[in-house]
């Protein structure tokens, strides 16, 4: 399926359903394949940071996650299909798993957020393989490491989730992405988890149509400014680029 670079980022450019197919696609592979869903706060990471862009640039698939990736695209004139959102195509591919019996590994957030959401999406879908889970609490390299990746590797878990944050959990992906020995598929899904466990929560729908799913998340979290000043700083840095295109 047809890429789209938005300001040396190769975007796939899919819908949905698409985006879950080319994730199948890559379970049928040999080795771990890496789902970065970048946001536009982690676009301008990779603008302010070239060993971020690197990793971000070197996963198998590159899902455009947020409203301010849509618009990028836009202001580029290379408009994507839709934004699929880390957290939505996490659930998608935890139906697809369901469906397919692959199974899981959960791994990040709080101690008992992994556990928490495991629970419950095994409530709601009965036949889920959740093949282990543990929290994002470890040090992320050395002894601590090694002892979660065996772990891991313990449970044979088809598909992990690794919800440590950005960049931190694509540079821990890409860095132990060979260690890991029964893993096709590794999904860096920020929040995520949180999400699923009810120990967070999404913006309504009108916050998320009118493409303000960001301002939701700084009312509820005013701490976040300094991290949402990158959204307008990258979309300035957009339509420079889209300027000298002209």
């Amino acid at each position: 399926m047809k890429k789209i670079n938005i300001c040396g980022i190769p975007f796939d450019n899919v819908t949905m359903s698409e985006a879950i197919t080319l994730a199948e696609n890559e379970l049928q592979k040999k080795g771990a394949s890496v789902v970065v869903t970048p946001n536009a706060e982690i676009a301008e990471m990779c603008v302010e940071d070239e060993s971020i862009h690197q990793t971000i640039v070197s996963a198998e698939m590159i899902l455009p996650d947020g409203a301010g990736i849509i618009t990028a695209a836009e202001i580029l004139g290379t408009p994507l299909k839709e934004k699929v959102a880390g957290v939505e195509f996490g659930m998608e591919l935890i139906r697809h798993a369901e469906k397919h019996g692959y199974s899981l590994f959960f791994l990040g957030g709080k101690p008992s957020v992994a556990e928490s959401a495991a629970e419950k999406l095994k409530v709601c879908y009965k036949n889920l393989k959740i093949a282990g889970t543990h929290d994002g609490y470890f040090t992320k390299t050395g002894a601590e490491n090694d002892a979660v990746i065996e772990e891991i590797n313990a449970s044979n878990a088809d598909i992990l989730f690794v919800c440590l944050g950005a960049p931190t959990q694509e540079i821990w992906s890409m860095k132990n992405r060979e260690r890991l020995t029964s893993v096709r598929l590794i999904a860096c899904l920020g929040g995520s988890l949180d999400i699923y466990a009810g120990t967070a929560k999404r913006a309504p729908k009108i916050f998320i149509k009118l493409r303000l799913e960001w301002f939701y998340r700084l009312l509820r979290e005013p701490k976040r400014l300094g991290r949402m000043m990158k959204i307008p700083k990258y979309l300035r840095y957009v339509k420079k680029a889209a300027k000298r295109k002209e």
